[in-house]
């Protein structure tokens, strides 16, 4: 998965952050820095043919959602760090000490919920 340079993180924040559809000029109006409507649509437009994003015609212009959601994304990317590891389980282990309690009780419920999906017969709604 192709990492998102600055702008493009930066739009992908707001999109992420808005959690409806929006417009190019919804998010330009988002942004922390002034930038010209031509160049959020057209980096909009780059995020939406690379499958960041998705469209739908809105009269004139366009109304974006995001393709993947912030923790799929970032799955993904923890995913590809991982894989250049050397030692994936030494890694992990790295990983899971720089956790705070909560964090760790937060993983520990993802594990017990992904085992409870590997038995058949058991149903649990995924941990938040």
């Amino acid at each position: 998965m192709e990492q998102l340079g600055d702008l493009e993180a930066e739009i992908m924040d707001r999109v992420w952050s808005a959690r409806e559809p929006v417009a190019v000029r919804d998010v330009r109006g988002l942004l922390d820095r002034p930038l010209a409507y031509t160049t959020v649509m057209t980096v909009m437009d780059r995020l939406y043919r690379k499958g960041w994003l998705t469209r739908e015609r809105s009269g004139r212009s366009y109304l974006y959602q995001p393709a993947l959601s912030r923790s799929a994304y970032t799955a993904r990317m923890m995913s590809e760090v991982l894989s250049g590891a050397e030692d994936r389980g030494l890694a992990l282990l790295h990983f899971v000490e720089t956790m705070n309690p909560a964090e760790y009780e937060t993983l520990r419920g993802a594990v017990q919920w992904h085992e409870s999906q590997r038995t058949p017969g058991s149903e649990r709604t995924p941990p938040a």
